[in-house]
């Protein structure tokens, strides 16, 4: 018994030396935000449109080679429309920048930041994070795949939840079921 007991206690001493000796590195990746991209798209009745938004800073945190936290801020004042030119682009990027949308004057920015993170293969993450938008935080869920310094993501955002509603002059309800309450996220990260 007296060994048994021993042998367990030199056990736990070497493997708590080992784990001292060999810990595993928490590292803090930043997001390269000029080589990043950030691509949304907006579905209405008849069709849908594409643009681009820039992030103002963001960083990915690994423990080892694991993907374990997060954190984004993005710049709402960059919102830029793709799919259009002219004064048609020039009108639906003042249009989202307004209160009926975004309000980017009282809220300049958005923010992410990773809650949970789940391994669910070698190099993919099933993700619950914090997204706040017009100051109203909410959970979303996404999957994330990083390979070496970059990372991919994309996400549906419902834009309800952020009192992001279109204000036509439309009259009743009928105005913001012009478009599509979802609208998605494509993310490209370079660390």
């Amino acid at each position: 018994m007296k060994k048994t007991i021993l042998s367990l206690a030199l056990i736990t001493l070497f493997a708590a030396a080992a784990a001292v000796a060999n810990p595993i590195k928490k590292e803090t990746k930043e997001v390269k935000t000029s080589e990043s991209n950030v691509t949304w798209k907006g579905y209405k009745v008849g069709g849908s449109h594409t643009g681009t938004i820039a992030l103002k800073s963001g960083a990915l945190e690994f423990d080892g080679e694991k993907l374990v936290g997060g954190e984004f801020v993005v710049d709402m004042t960059s919102i830029n429309t793709t799919d259009l030119e002219g004064d048609y682009k020039n009108k639906l990027d003042g249009h989202l920048g307004s209160d009926d949308f975004f309000g980017i004057e009282k809220h300049p920015t958005a923010k992410l930041v990773f809650k949970k993170v789940k391994a669910t293969g070698k190099n993919s993450y099933a993700v619950t994070g914090d997204l706040t938008i017009k100051g109203t935080t909410k959970p979303v869920t996404f999957d994330v795949s990083v390979y070496g310094d970059k990372a991919t993501a994309s996400l549906k955002v419902d834009r309800t939840n952020y009192d992001v509603k279109y204000g036509s002059g439309i009259i009743g309800t009928a105005k913001d079921k012009l478009i599509y309450d979802e609208f998605d996220l494509v993310v490209d990260l370079q660390m």
